[in-house]
């Protein structure tokens, strides 16, 4: 029965263990535009120097002005096909996203309304026609990590579009960077240690190196690497939980932020691998193979 488990629950999963998001809790009385908001809660990022780089040195901190804008593209782009026993490769993989954005920096948090997004589904380009002017905000941390996630789609917004909508935060929010504590220069290398809370527990490390600095705008490359902290996976809907044989998720990037902008000024960073789930009471084995593509553009 189990085979059967996995038939009916996988299409869901890539989104649940690739980049797992939290339960949201509804708001009443806070939503912008009169929208009911749901807040996720976002794990907190521990961030450690590894290498201070070179002289001169100082503190990176984000310093827009409350009211400072930015206009930005968000893209994302998952990719996932799975595998049981022996069956054929079936692709599971959600429509590319092309989300323009407004960002408005506020005091303590940066509030983002969402432009016409785009897709090459068909089905699902219709369903964005009403989600224009749907909104998103970000509590941030002195560090620049981002600690909470808001999000009020359009009240017309079907549910395929708030949900590929949703998706497309969670995923930018964890593939997010925050600074170090210290004083740091050109060539500073620190990682920032983050949990993903979903049906496979992870520990997720970003390392970053400080590649190059102009003024405010700063490159930072990045190696992505995730490990699950426990040898089960429990499925989705109470459908039982799987051993995990293998489990395979690291990438590379680069992105380049501006310490007077809220949101990245433009780059990407791409993470994938292949997981191996068994089920101890049969031969029934899944095998996953996945990747996400992030980028930013001005």
């Amino acid at each position: 029965m189990l085979l059967v488990a996995l038939v009916l629950g996988f299409a869901t999963f890539g989104a649940g263990c690739a980049d797992p998001s939290p339960s949201p809790v509804e708001t009443e009385g806070t939503e912008p535009l009169g929208m009911k908001e749901v807040t996720v809660p976002i794990t907190a990022a521990v961030t450690t120097l590894v290498s201070p780089g070179a002289e001169p040195r100082e503190l990176l901190r984000p310093r827009y002005l409350p009211g400072t804008t930015q206009e930005v593209t968000l893209r994302t782009d998952y990719r996932i096909q799975q595998q049981v026993n022996e069956q054929p490769s079936r692709d599971f993989s959600p429509a590319a996203l092309t989300i323009p954005m407004t960002a408005r920096a506020g005091t303590d948090g940066v509030d983002v309304t969402v432009g016409t997004v785009t897709t090459p589904d068909p089905v699902l380009n219709k369903a964005f026609t009403t989600a224009d002017g749907s909104y998103a905000g970000l509590e941030m941390s002195d560090l620049g990590a981002i600690t909470e996630l808001r999000l009020a789609p359009s009240p017309d917004t079907p549910n395929s579009a708030r949900a590929a909508l949703e998706q497309a935060f969670y995923q930018a929010v964890y593939r997010s960077i925050a600074f170090p504590d210290e004083l740091v220069g050109v060539g500073a290398v620190w990682t920032v240690h983050q949990q993903i809370n979903g049906g496979v527990a992870l520990d997720q490390v970003t390392t970053a190196t400080l590649t190059s600095r102009d003024g405010d705008r700063l490159t930072i490359d990045l190696q992505v690497s995730q490990i699950p902290t426990d040898d089960v996976w429990a499925l989705p809907n109470d459908a039982g939980s799987l051993d995990i044989d293998g489990y395979v998720m690291e990438g590379t990037g680069t992105i380049i932020v501006d310490l007077g902008l809220p949101l990245p000024v433009s780059g990407a960073i791409e993470v994938g691998g292949q997981q191996t789930y068994r089920d101890s009471r049969s031969a029934s084995i899944l095998v996953q193979t996945q990747s996400t593509r992030i980028s930013w553009a001005e």
